[in-house]
C-alpha cells in the first residue's frame, strides 16, 4: 500500500519532516546522575534509521525542585550538553529531525530525591505520590518560566531542531491550566485565560531565546478524564489560546493525567486503538497549526486513516516503534505483514517504568540494549543444523537467533498449531492483540527460512535418527495439581484445561489466583460470559496484582464489576475434598469455606523438563529455554530464546 498521506513532508515553522510518523516522548529510564548516555543516543538513533518523521525526545526537567522519578535527565545543568548533542548527531546521521520535551512536574512529584518541596499553582496533594506542595509564590512562577528558558538555550546548543513544551499529562503547567488542582484567586487562576497565564509567559520566553532558529510545539491534554478537571471544551480553548500566541509551530495531544488516570495515558490491549482521536480531532477543528494525533496506533493503516479523515496531521507512534525501530521503513517499502506489531500488553515497555527499570520490550530483545549490539547479525561460516523442539515465544525465537546467524533450523512442535500457552492467552476476552507475538516470530521465521514441523513429537530416539548438530528444547511447562487439591478431587481444573476446552466448568466458579496476573482474571471473565458465577479467590491483597504494573488494573475492576465475578482477598486454599473448598483467612487465622460445582486454578506450573535431562545424559549438544527451565512470562521465554539462538 502507498500510505500516500503518511509519506507527504510537512511543515512544522522551519522544520520540514519528510514524513507523519511521530516518534513521540515517552519515558525511558536511560538516564544515569541526570544526564543522557550513549543508550539514549542508540535508541532514538534506531528509530530515525527506521524511518519516523520525527523524533521527539523524553521530557528533560526544568529546575531542581522537579525530580519525580530517579533516572530523570535535569536539563538545568549544562553538563547535559555533551548527551544532547550525541544523541542529535545520531538522529541527524539519518537525515530525521529532533525535538527535546522540556518539562516541570509540578505537583505530581515527590520531594524522596530532591529533598525540595514540590511546586504547585496550589495545595492540592496528588492522589499517586500523596504530598501537599508548595503553592508557588510570583517569584517562583517567574523562576519556574526562566528555567524553561534556560532548558530551551542547553538544547538550542545540543543541536536539537525543535522544542516541545510538556503541559499535558504530568506538568506543572497542565496543573495551572485544570481547575481540579488550580484554585488560585490571583492572576493565574479562575478564567481559562489567567489558567493559561503561565503557558502564555512560557512560550514567550523560550521563542525568545531560540528565535526562528528552531520550531516550537505545545502538548495539550484534552481530557484529564477527573472530577473537575480539564475537558475538551477547555482544551480548545487552551490550543486557540496558544495559537493566538503566533509563537507555537504545532500543538501535540495527549488523554488523561500521568497519576490519576495513567491508565488511559498508555493504554492497554483493552482498550481499543485510536480510542483518543477525538481529541485531535476537535483541535483540528479549532486551530489551524498542524495537530498530532495519539493513542494506540497499531499500524500504518490506521495512522493513513486518522490523517485521511482529517483527525489530525501526524501520528505519534511510540509503542509501535519501541516494538519495532524499522516500523515506518517497512510501512514505505510496502512490507507491512513483516512490522512486528506491538501488542499493547505493557509489560516490559511501561511495566518496566513503574518498578524503576531500564524501558525494554516484550517481544524485541534489542529494544533497550542498543547501545551493546544486542540482537546484531553473527553470520556464521560453519552453518549447523539445529532442532528445536517447542514452537512456543521461546522455541521460535531461538530459532529466530539461530537462522539470523546463518544455521539451517528446524522446529518440531506437537500442537497442530504453534503459540504454546501464548495461543491460549490470546483466546481470553480482549486479549486477542497478544497472539501478535506468534504471529510476528512465524512471519520473521518464514522470512529467514526456517523449517517448521507441526504434528511432530519429540523423543531421544528421533534426536539420534535426526543427528542435528545442536538442539534447543523449548518443551514449556504443564499444569500442577498442588498439594491441598485431594488426589479424588473431580470438577477441578487448571486455567489452561479451561482455556483448550479440555475442562467446561458450569455454576458457581471458585478460580484462586496463586499468581497474579492475568491467568485468573481473563479466565474469569470467560467463565462469567458463559453464564457461571464466578468468585476469584487469592491468598495476596488484590487480585491479579500485577495487572496494576501494565495499566490494565482499573478496567479489570470495571469489567469485573459489570459481570458480576466477585474479588476475596487474603484467602489462602487449604483444601479441597468432597467437593468443599476450605480457605484460611490469614489476617485472623479464621477458616471459611465454599461449595463450588468447580474450582479453577491459576497456580505456578511445572516445567517438563524430561527430554532436556534425557538429552543431556545422553551426550547431546543441548540447551534448554524458557519455562522449560523455569516457568516464567513471555518476556523471559523470549530473553531465552535469543540468547540460546544467538550464541550457536
Amino acid at each position: 500500500m502507498s500510505y500516500r498521506y503518511l509519506w507527504t513532508p510537512l511543515q512544522l515553522g522551519p522544520v520540514s519532516t519528510r514524513n507523519r510518523i511521530v516518534f513521540s516522548a515517552h519515558l525511558t529510564n536511560y538516564a544515569r546522575d541526570g544526564k543522557p548516555t550513549e543508550q539514549h543516543a542508540a535508541y532514538y538513533g534506531a528509530r530515525a534509521a527506521g524511518g519516523a518523521g520525527l523524533i521527539i525526545t523524553e521530557e528533560h526537567s526544568t529546575h531542581p525542585t522537579d525530580w519525580p522519578y530517579e533516572k530523570l535527565i535535569h536539563g538545568f545543568h549544562r553538563d547535559v550538553i555533551p548527551g544532547y548533542k550525541a544523541i542529535t548527531d545520531a538522529v541527524h546521521r539519518h537525515r530525521v529531525p529532533v525535538f527535546a520535551q522540556i518539562n516541570h512536574n509540578g505537583g505530581q512529584a515527590s520531594s524522596m530525591y530532591s529533598r525540595l518541596p514540590v511546586w504547585a499553582p496550589s495545595a492540592v496533594a496528588d492522589p499517586l505520590f500523596r504530598e501537599v506542595p508548595k503553592a508557588v509564590s510570583h517569584a517562583e512562577i517567574g523562576e519556574i518560566v526562566a528555567g524553561y528558558a534556560l532548558v530551551a538555550e542547553h538544547c538550542a546548543e545540543g543541536g536539537f531542531d525543535g522544542i516541545e513544551l510538556q503541559c499535558s499529562h504530568s506538568s506543572i503547567v497542565r496543573g495551572f491550566l485544570s481547575q481540579a488542582t488550580n484554585t488560585r484567586t490571583d492572576e493565574y487562576g479562575g478564567s481559562v485565560e489567567n489558567r493559561a497565564r503561565l503557558l502564555t509567559e512560557i512560550v514567550a520566553a523560550v521563542r525568545k531565546v531560540i528565535g526562528n532558529r528552531l520550531a516550537l510545539g505545545v502538548r495539550l491534554c484534552g481530557d484529564e478524564l477527573i472530577e473537575g478537571g480539564t475537558t475538551i471544551d477547555d482544551a480548545v480553548q487552551f490550543a486557540q489560546i496558544a495559537e493566538a500566541t503566533g509563537q507555537v509551530d504545532y500543538i501535540n495531544t495527549s488523554i488523561g493525567v500521568a497519576t490519576a488516570s495513567l491508565f488511559m495515558i498508555e493504554a492497554s490491549m483493552h482498550v481499543p486503538p485510536g480510542y483518543a482521536l477525538f481529541i485531535p480531532s476537535a483541535f483540528r477543528k479549532a486551530v489551524d497549526l498542524p495537530v498530532v494525533g495519539v493513542g494506540r496506533f497499531k499500524d500504518p493503516l490506521q495512522a493513513e486513516r486518522a490523517i485521511a479523515e482529517g483527525h489530525c496531521d501526524l501520528v505519534g507512534i511510540v509503542r509501535g516503534q519501541i516494538a519495532d525501530a524499522d516500523f515506518a521503513a517497512k510501512a514505505r517499502a510496502g512490507a507491512t505483514d513483516d512490522i512486528r506489531l506491538c501488542l499493547s500488553c505493557n509489560q516490559e515497555c511501561v511495566g518496566r517504568m513503574g518498578l524503576n527499570r531500564w524501558l525494554g520490550c516484550i517481544e524485541n530483545p534489542r529494544t533497550g540494549r542498543e547501545s551493546e549490539g544486542v540482537g546484531g547479525v553473527r553470520i556464521t561460516g560453519k552453518p549447523q543444523s539445529v532442532l528445536v523442539v517447542g514452537a512456543g515465544p521461546a522455541g521460535l525465537q531461538a530459532a529466530i537467533a539461530a537462522a539470523r546467524n546463518g544455521h539451517r533450523v528446524t522446529v518440531c512442535e506437537k500442537d497442530t498449531q504453534a503459540g504454546g500457552q501464548v495461543r491460549l492467552a490470546a483466546s481470553v476476552p480482549n486479549r486477542a492483540e497478544f497472539g501478535d507475538l506468534i504471529r510476528n516470530q512465524l512471519t520473521e521465521c518464514h522470512r529467514l527460512g526456517v523449517t517448521i514441523e507441526y504434528g511432530v513429537g519429540v523423543w531421544p530416539g528421533l534426536i539420534e535418527e535426526r543427528k542435528p548438530d545442536h538442539v534447543i528444547v523449548a518443551t514449556g511447562a504443564e499444569p500442577n495439581r498442588p498439594w491441598w487439591v485431594a488426589g479424588d478431587a473431580v470438577q477441578v481444573a487448571d486455567v489452561r484445561e479451561v482455556l483448550d476446552g479440555s475442562a467446561e466448568p458450569f455454576g458457581d466458579v471458585v478460580v484462586v489466583d496463586e499468581i497474579g496476573f492475568h491467568h485468573a482474571t481473563s479466565v474469569a471473565e470467560l467463565l462469567a460470559d458463559r453464564g457461571c458465577q464466578v468468585e476469584i479467590v487469592t491468598p495476596g491483597m488484590v487480585v491479579g496484582q500485577d495487572l496494576g504494573i501494565t495499566l490494565d488494573m482499573e478496567n479489570w475492576w470495571m469489567r469485573a464489576h459489570a459481570k458480576g465475578i466477585v474479588q476475596t482477598t487474603d484467602l489462602v486454599p487449604m483444601g479441597f475434598a468432597g467437593g468443599e473448598l476450605t480457605l484460611l483467612h490469614h489476617p485472623t487465622g479464621v477458616n471459611e469455606t465454599r461449595r463450588p460445582d468447580w474450582v479453577v486454578l491459576a497456580v505456578p506450573p511445572n516445567p517438563v523438563e524430561w527430554l532436556y535431562n534425557d538429552l543431556k545424559a545422553a551426550g547431546v549438544s543441548v540447551q534448554r529455554v524458557g519455562d522449560c527451565v523455569a516457568p516464567r512470562r513471555a518476556h523471559a521465554a523470549v530473553v531465552d530464546g535469543e540468547r540460546a539462538g544467538a550464541s550457536i
